[in-house]
């Protein structure tokens, strides 16, 4: 559903993705701002494939009842240096293989977002939280903490064959909003959620996922069982 703080986030996004990713702020439930709309808070959380007005969705697999999913605590946002056009095919590959090294949630360039697997099913991804070198957050709260198993990983696609290129404004509006759905169908406060390079040793390159997991830290949103 379309927001005017969601609006206004996304006209921002563009300087901001440009840019060096800066620390991320301390997000959490207690600077949220006003509560979510129930028509949200109920769709987010539906069985099926739901869809959000906004957000253009494919779900290669069905959700079902978000009580039966595993236990996702964090959101890891990645990047991969797959060309421009290839998340179906990554999502269908990982559909086939659902364990394998890749994530639930692929994004294409053009912002549309698709849902790989069974939200109980956990494919591999991250190094299992190595870093420890606090450069870009606390690690002491995520050194081997933050790991495949109680992360949900959503992939960027796109940077290719330029690291740097920073995620497109299609793929920012459309995380803004998945960002969303994710936090308030798994109940993940914002400060859970994490660019791949604040939690593992990444390229040297760039800095993998730390706009994007900055920009969804900032909106600051609350699900409604945190609030």
């Amino acid at each position: 559903m379309r927001r005017p703080v969601l609006l206004t986030a996304v006209v921002a996004a563009s300087s901001a993705l440009s840019a060096a990713a800066a620390l991320p702020e301390e997000s959490s439930c207690a600077n949220s701002a006003g509560a979510a709309p129930s028509d949200f808070a109920a769709l987010a959380r539906q069985a099926g494939r739901p869809q959000i007005d906004g957000l253009d969705i494919v779900y290669l697999s069905p959700l079902g009842d978000p009580a039966h999913a595993n236990t996702w605590r964090n959101i890891i946002v990645h990047q991969t240096e797959g060309p421009p056009g290839s998340a179906r095919r990554e999502a269908t590959d990982q559909f086939a293989y659902p364990t394998k090294r890749g994530v639930t949630i692929w994004v294409e360039t053009d912002g549309t977002v698709y849902w790989s697997v069974a939200e109980n099913l956990i494919p591999t991804h991250g190094e299992g939280g190595d870093r420890n070198d606090n450069k870009y957050i606390d690690n002491s709260k995520t050194f081997h903490q933050v790991v495949k198993t109680n992360s949900i990983g959503v992939e960027f696609i796109g940077n290719y064959p330029d690291v740097a290129k920073p995620a497109t404004p299609e793929q920012v509006r459309a995380w803004l909003l998945l960002a969303r759905v994710l936090q308030e169908r798994y109940g993940i406060p914002p400060d859970r959620i994490y660019a791949h390079n604040w939690i593992d040793f990444k390229d040297q390159r760039y800095c993998e996922g730390c706009a994007l997991a900055t920009l969804a830290r900032q909106q600051a949103y609350c699900p409604t069982s945190l609030r």
